[in-house]
């Protein structure tokens, strides 16, 4: 028997309200956005972004979670994995017994007929979905909409016979899952680029040829099974994970744009390149706000909150980084002290801990934005700490 799938919650949304409010939730955070994103204790303050912390999509993947426990009291609840890019939220749905297949050991025996297997935002491959399907469980697809969204485009490349170039990170679970949809279609084609360095290397191979064997030993697993550049980099769609930095998958869709011109004409372009913004439009206000909160106040640093997993909260802290000393933190727990943060670099992209890092004296401006995956209660934690650190150093 195929498996039955929920995709539009469980009816139980007001019954686990309650819970999530508790677990999530901020009444600081709240009031501060009635006091126009603006907090301000002693020496210190505060400025919040006009966007940030959990969007629609993360908030209904964690609701639905929620409600599978409700709804299946007695039976085996999974995760595929991680719901969300989150490490205090995941901990939180393994404290409801819900029981992650990506952790060691799990399931303990096969899954079974009676078991409930939720499928995360991101999305699960093709052939997840099938093997899913065939032990007869009950589903509970949490599939973020934007992410839908870009599957039905590299869908539609494949069926008119065009490669998916996507800008992502080949090894995410939201860009695997889109490159199973790429290929679904007999004859789909995808290639997954990273950065713009990547990007130039095929747009070059695009317009001027290269060497076969080396380019498919750069790209390795970021390229779909029997894929040929010479033959399937002449037609081509630009789509991208919906969490990347925006501006990026831009100016990489315009590169793949002018090199199809630069090989074939400006005639050959409409038959031979597509491009569609699939950027989701929560991770696309987060940057706009963050890029505003700079632009609008002279800041002394900014705390990033997020995952260090998490593509959209390592994207924040790369456009802040690049205007004001930055600290992406996976949870408040890594403001330390006044003395001492342990953060995610953004050049290195390792943990790292940075001393001396809080102005000691004076008046200090701190701002502070959080990833899409990232619950209002961290971003209290941390405005808390960072208030007790500069009443203590002034002290």
């Amino acid at each position: 028997m195929p498996a039955l799938i929920f995709r539009k919650g469980l009816d139980l949304k007001h019954e686990v309200a309650g819970v999530l409010a508790a677990s999530y939730h901020s009444e600081l955070v709240a009031r501060i956005k009635e006091q126009d994103y603006r907090f301000t204790s002693g020496r210190l303050t505060v400025h919040l972004a006009r966007e940030f912390g959990f969007c629609y999509g993360v908030d209904r993947a964690v609701d639905y979670a929620y409600q599978a426990r409700k709804r299946f009291p007695t039976q085996r609840v999974y995760l595929t994995g991680e719901i969300i890019h989150n490490p205090h939220v995941n901990d939180q749905l393994r404290a409801q017994d819900i029981r992650f297949l990506s952790d060691p050991g799990e399931p303990a025996e096969p899954l079974r007929a009676d078991d409930v297997v939720i499928l995360p935002a991101f999305g699960v491959t093709i052939d997840e979905l099938a093997r899913l399907d065939r032990t007869g469980c009950t589903l509970v697809d949490t599939t973020c909409g934007s992410v839908l969204n870009v599957w039905k485009n590299v869908k539609r490349y494949a069926q008119e016979g065009l490669t998916s170039i996507i800008h992502g990170k080949y090894w995410h679970e939201e860009t695997q899952a889109t490159a199973s949809q790429a290929v679904a279609n007999k004859g789909g084609h995808y290639l997954v680029v990273l950065d713009k360095a990547q990007a130039e290397y095929v747009c070059s191979y695009i317009v001027n040829g290269g060497a076969r064997d080396a380019f498919l030993s750069a790209f390795g697993d970021a390229i779909s099974p029997g894929f040929d550049p010479d033959q399937h980099l002449q037609r081509i769609g630009c789509a991208n994970q919906t969490t990347m930095l925006s501006s990026e998958s831009v100016e990489i869709g315009e590169m793949f744009r002018e090199a199809m011109k630069a090989r074939y004409g400006d005639n050959g372009l409409a038959e031979r390149f597509r491009a569609f913004d699939t950027i989701c439009s929560a991770t696309q206000d987060r940057q706009d706000a963050v890029i505003r909160l700079l632009d609008e106040h002279r800041l002394d640093l900014m705390v990033v909150i997020g995952g260090y997993n998490s593509s959209n909260t390592c994207n924040l802290a790369r456009i802040c980084a690049a205007r004001v000393p930055t600290y992406h933190v996976a949870s408040p727990d890594g403001l330390v002290s006044a003395a001492e943060v342990r953060h995610r670099d953004v050049e290195s992209r390792l943990e790292v801990t940075t001393t001396e890092w809080l102005p000691a004296d004076g008046p200090v401006t701190v701002g502070i934005t959080s990833g899409a995956s990232t619950p209002d209660n961290l971003v209290e934690q941390a405005i808390r700490t960072l208030e007790g650190f500069a009443t203590a150093s002034r002290s």
